[in-house]
């Protein structure tokens, strides 16, 4: 059972955020990358945009939600940008640049979120006494869950790991002949890789993600 106090509600106020800015951002990213190298599929279909409500995948938002409630590592997504890797300039690094534009912009997320974490604590008492303490803890709660979340979505993407962002960019860097093997692999287990990704995120996801995210976060806020 998950316990309704304080710090699971700002983590959830924090998953609403994101659900609302993070998600889009991230995946207007990846139809923005996109649209600049000549791929326009994500804007025929409507991808290119903030709007949450075309991003949202209810499984992926479910799984945040739930991340908040049992606490553990952060980890949910938003309903895939389509690309058309065929249609991109630059070629196969193109596949690259669109798959790493979204997790990126959950890093760039995380530091403006960090700032602001910084700027709450270095003046506690400042801000505390011009409104009140609690105004003050709650705001510097959720900006700090919004940071984590952000920095565990950015290191989870990365694994190379289909469907992941990860995968994508992997399959940009490699050899031609390797790329061909590896887009093989994935037709051949397709039926199989969900339960190898839900066995990853079950039982060994916190041991790769956990280190990762704490490292990251420890550089941006400083503690």
């Amino acid at each position: 059972m998950f316990d309704l106090g304080p710090q699971t509600v700002y983590a959830l106020i924090a998953v609403a955020i994101m659900l609302l800015v993070g998600f889009p951002v991230h995946e207007f990213m990846h139809a923005f990358a996109a649209y600049k190298l000549g791929d326009n599929t994500a804007r025929w279909q409507g991808r290119l945009t903030l709007d949450p409500r075309v991003h949202l995948d209810p499984m992926g938002a479910g799984l945040l939600a739930m991340s908040a409630l049992f606490g553990g590592f952060f980890i949910g997504w938003a309903k895939p940008t389509p690309v058309n890797p065929m249609n991109l300039q630059g070629g196969r690094l193109g596949e690259t640049i669109v798959a790493v534009a979204g997790p990126l912009s959950n890093l760039v997320l995380a530091a403006i979120a960090a700032v602001l974490v910084r700027l709450l604590v270095s003046n506690g008492d400042t801000i505390a006494g011009a409104t009140s303490d609690q105004v003050w803890q709650t705001t510097t709660s959720i900006a700090l869950y919004f940071v984590i979340i952000n920095i565990s979505l950015f290191v989870f993407n990365l694994l190379p790991i289909p469907p992941l962002d990860g995968w994508h960019a992997l399959l940009g860097l490699v050899s031609p002949r390797m790329n061909w093997q590896l887009r093989s692999f994935q037709a051949r287990y397709a039926q199989v890789i969900p339960f190898l990704f839900l066995a990853l995120i079950l039982f060994g996801g916190g041991a790769i993600i956990s280190p990762i995210v704490n490292a990251i976060r420890s550089i941006l806020l400083g503690f």
